[in-house]
């Protein structure tokens, strides 16, 4: 542990309000989307003979099109943007029941695969436990982020959720940000932001006034210098629960 996060853990308060990142904060991603993209691949090969590699240069052709039409909003990320595109692309046309049979198999199959960080669970209940607000800031649509809280069991353990669908743009965009202040009514400073990703939750947070507390696993990147540098860092949950545990 470096002197500057020894610093900060002394001089340590409890926050009014935790926001918290979802997608590769409270699990992680890669596991769950390589999953769900196999079992596209497998279906699709099965029901329209379409091989798993052709398929698979065809979705990512799709994606990058999709994303650099949609470029900083929710449905960027939609995976039933990119089935129906992806077939169009193979020369099927836009095979509606097949688009929407596709993406609700990807999504069954991430759900099923989803498995939280361990005590994750366990640190937004003692957060809860001491008074502390709790919201969740997150990308994509609102439809499959609320999804995967419910399948989290978290549900009712978030005070607030804000979606990019709602606040109109992506992060690292001001806008959810600013969104899920507004809801909150609770001065910046007094907010701790745990997320993994430097730019989109630790740069702009911190822009915003908060403390900035970064979740690190493989793949992660920390940056040690300007917008971007965590106040603190940390692998397992329970180390945050042992800070949190020793503040009065």
């Amino acid at each position: 542990m470096k002197k500057q996060e020894r610093d900060f853990i002394k001089s340590i308060r409890l926050p009014e309000a935790v926001i918290f990142d979802t997608d590769n904060t409270l699990y992680p991603y890669i596991p769950a989307h390589r999953e769900a993209t196999r079992a596209v691949e497998e279906k699709v090969e099965k029901m329209i003979g379409v091989k798993k590699e052709t398929f698979r240069s065809a979705f990512e052709e799709a994606r990058k099109e999709i994303k650099d039409r949609l470029d900083g909003v929710a449905s960027s990320h939609s995976r039933l943007l990119y089935m129906q595109r992806t077939l169009e692309k193979l020369g099927l046309g836009t095979r509606i029941l097949l688009t929407l049979d596709l993406e609700q198999t990807y999504w069954r199959t991430f759900l099923m695969n989803c498995k939280l960080f361990p005590s994750a669970l366990d640190f937004i209940q003692l957060l809860k436990s001491k008074g502390v607000i709790t919201a969740n800031i997150t990308d994509l649509t609102a439809q499959i982020q609320f999804r995967k809280l419910v399948y989290f069991g978290m549900d009712e353990l978030f005070n607030y959720v804000v979606t990019s669908e709602e606040a109109g743009k992506d992060k690292p965009d001001k806008r959810p940000f600013e969104l899920v202040i507004e809801k909150l009514q609770i001065n910046p400073k007094n907010i701790w932001m745990v997320g993994d990703d430097p730019k989109n939750d630790m740069a702009r947070a911190g822009k915003m006034g908060m403390t900035k507390i970064q979740k690190i696993h493989k793949g992660v990147i920390v940056k040690n210098n300007g917008d971007e540098k965590p106040n603190l860092v940390f692998e397992n949950y329970d180390e945050l629960i042992k800070i949190i545990s020793t503040i009065e």
